[in-house]
């Protein structure tokens, strides 16, 4: 757990420091959005972002006028992570999973930071784990903690299971961070719910081999889900063209619905270093932290 936490606090450090140095020490704003509420409204002056203009107030003929909001005295950040057996793809200690618990862990101790309430859910096809929003260092060592030492009791996926039960858990307006390889299905009609009522970040983890499986002939494959093996001939081109396919409609798919949604989208390679996406990240929020607050 040492070595864990020195790790994070290097990342921490790192992703402090260039924010810092690219936002002019704008780090609070990143977890703004559903931070801010509604307040009044005021007639529109020249340099107003005209994506705060109030529509219904303006149509009455008086004039242009805008929103304006106030911030939330306690803003909550929400983190479900995806824990099932499809994760576990990767090189060892760089797998899908050992990936999303490292963002998970470095985001939850900057929000806790920036005195937000955090609350964590990991989820395969039931709850695995739920630590309530909270806030203080006792929190975030609860929630390091958690994340972990997690031994997943199921290997299978429910994202719309897992969406569904956020929405139930959370009453008030928050920031949510999804962080999965999103490989599932029939789960956007539930995302799309989440999107309208919260401030959805979506966060997808690939590894490489998913899409560039190599060569081998007629070889058997471990379904890590059903804990079965399936043999199947890597060099046919159908076997290639499924693979790829599906790889693309679902990663394809996923952006698309997050263009049209108004949520943001991060995907990251775990191969990568996720240091630099998560700082672009930060200054897109930055940029449409106004806009969120609808």
């Amino acid at each position: 757990m040492k070595e864990i936490l020195k790790k994070l606090r290097k990342y921490e450090i790192r992703v402090r420091k260039a924010i810092n140095s690219q936002m002019q020490g704008d780090f609070q704003s990143i977890f703004k959005g559903s931070g801010l509420e509604f307040d009044d409204v005021r007639q529109y002056q020249y340099g107003d972002d005209v994506r705060t203009i109030d529509w219904n107030v303006t149509a009455k003929g008086h004039g242009t006028f805008v929103k304006t909001f106030k911030e939330e005295k306690e803003q909550t950040v929400f983190f479900i992570l995806d824990v099932s057996a499809s994760q576990e793809i990767g090189i060892e200690g760089s797998q899908k999973i050992d990936i999303g618990k490292e963002i998970t862990a470095l985001l939850s101790m900057a929000a806790l930071k920036e005195n937000s309430q955090v609350g964590l859910m990991c989820y395969s096809d039931c709850m695995e784990k739920y630590v309530k929003p909270g806030k203080g260092a006792r929190h975030s060592y609860e929630i390091v903690n958690a994340l972990f030492n997690l031994v997943p009791k199921s290997r299978k996926t429910h994202l719309a299971g897992a969406i569904k039960q956020a929405l139930n858990l959370l009453k008030r307006r928050s920031v949510i961070f999804v962080i999965s390889d999103f490989v599932d299905e029939d789960y956007l009609h539930n995302l799309k719910g989440m999107a309208r009522k919260h401030d959805l970040v979506i966060i997808q983890l690939f590894d490489p081999r998913e899409s560039l499986f190599p060569n081998l002939g007629i070889v058997p494959l471990y379904e890590k889900e059903s804990g079965k093996n399936i043999w199947v001939n890597t060099a046919s081109s159908q076997f290639r063209h499924v693979l790829d396919r599906t790889y693309r409609q679902n990663s394809d798919g996923l952006e698309g619905f997050c263009r049209r949604s108004d949520v943001n989208f991060l995907a990251i390679n775990t191969q990568e270093d996720y240091v630099p996406k998560l700082i672009k990240l930060f200054r897109i929020r930055n940029k449409t932290s106004p806009q969120r607050a609808r």
